[in-house]
């Protein structure tokens, strides 16, 4: 017997398992860079546009994408990579922002930087720099707590 392909909604949720290599408290489906999945006749695609287009971890995503769907049993897989429309944070889930948080990342804001320090919650923030270990983050720190931490740039 054949098993039936999955839905997929159903490879969305495994690809929820799938870290962000960056920022692995966060999946590429939080992350908002799983654009679209679907069957094209008995392969299944899977759309992915990266942050920005000179990410380092793009190859390092798919090869974890490609991994963790062929250990479900998926033998014919695309992936594919889309440019257009660009990133942008507001991709992300509220679940992956409160991840970030949690992390000790302050999530991105409309507004341009950082509301509260992710550790201690006070709005009294600096910033030290426009970039953090990654392109996509820039480094603060907090006056009150005087702990530094990085802010997820809008985009």
């Amino acid at each position: 017997m054949v098993a039936p392909r999955p839905t997929p909604e159903r490879v969305r949720g495994w690809l929820e398992a799938v870290p962000d290599p960056e920022i692995p408290v966060i999946s590429v489906v939080d992350l908002g860079i799983v654009r679209d999945i679907g069957w094209d006749g008995e392969t299944l695609v899977v759309a992915v546009t990266p942050t920005y287009s000179g990410c380092p971890a793009t190859s390092v995503i798919a090869m974890e994408i490609e991994t963790a769907l062929r250990a479900r049993g998926i033998e014919r897989l695309r992936l594919e990579t889309r440019i257009a429309p660009p990133w942008t944070t507001d991709w992300m889930s509220e679940k992956g922002r409160e991840k970030l948080l949690d992390y000790g990342i302050a999530p991105p804001r409309a507004a341009g930087g950082p509301d509260s320090c992710p550790r201690c919650g006070a709005a009294d923030l600096e910033r030290v720099s426009r970039f953090g270990s990654t392109p996509c983050k820039a480094q603060w720190r907090c006056r009150d707590c005087l702990e530094p931490f990085e802010y997820f740039k809008c985009i």
